[in-house]
């Protein structure tokens, strides 16, 4: 199964330090790193910065018009008038389709603010406890949903890139 996992960081740099850390165990193969994204958000910022991870060009790996939407659904919002009520509420039913649910997004949104980072990954087959103890020594807080393998099919339909 695949899993889609918000990792938040305290720091604007937190994500990138880990992001190295899980390509270091997808090449010992302990995890399936399938996409990511960070989100990073420096004091002083309006609004986070975005980077979907640029060497994602294996079969799986979501466009950037998937974590562009995703991205722009937690963090824009807000501010949104009111006119955009009916797009945003369709959007977030896309993303409910895919496994992807209003308390997903209000979690993170209520959690990663200035001064924060995050990262977001799609990733399986992970081997919890050697993945556990390599990251021990990070600092950061969970947020997390499961697809089923239907949910993620659907989401690769929606989302991925055409070859």
């Amino acid at each position: 199964m695949t899993a889609l996992t918000v990792l938040k960081f305290g720091t604007p740099a937190g994500a990138q330090q880990v992001l190295g850390a899980i390509q270091d165990l997808q090449k010992q193969h302990l995890i399936n790193l399938h996409d990511a994204a960070i989100v990073s958000w420096p004091e002083g910022k309006k609004k986070p910065k975005t980077q979907q991870l640029n060497n994602m060009a294996a079969a799986g790996a979501l466009s950037g018009a998937f974590w562009g939407m995703l991205f722009g659904l937690i963090f824009l919002v807000p501010l949104f008038g009111l006119a955009m009520g009916a797009a945003m509420g369709a959007l977030t039913g896309s993303f409910a389709d895919v496994g992807i649910d209003d308390n997903f997004i209000k979690s993170i949104r209520d959690q990663v603010h200035e001064g924060d980072s995050a990262l977001f990954l799609m990733t399986s087959g992970a081997v919890v406890d050697r993945v556990a103890a390599a990251l021990k020594d990070y600092k950061f807080d969970i947020i997390a949903t499961n697809l089923s393998k239907e949910q993620e099919d659907k989401l690769h339909e929606v989302f991925a890139e055409e070859v």
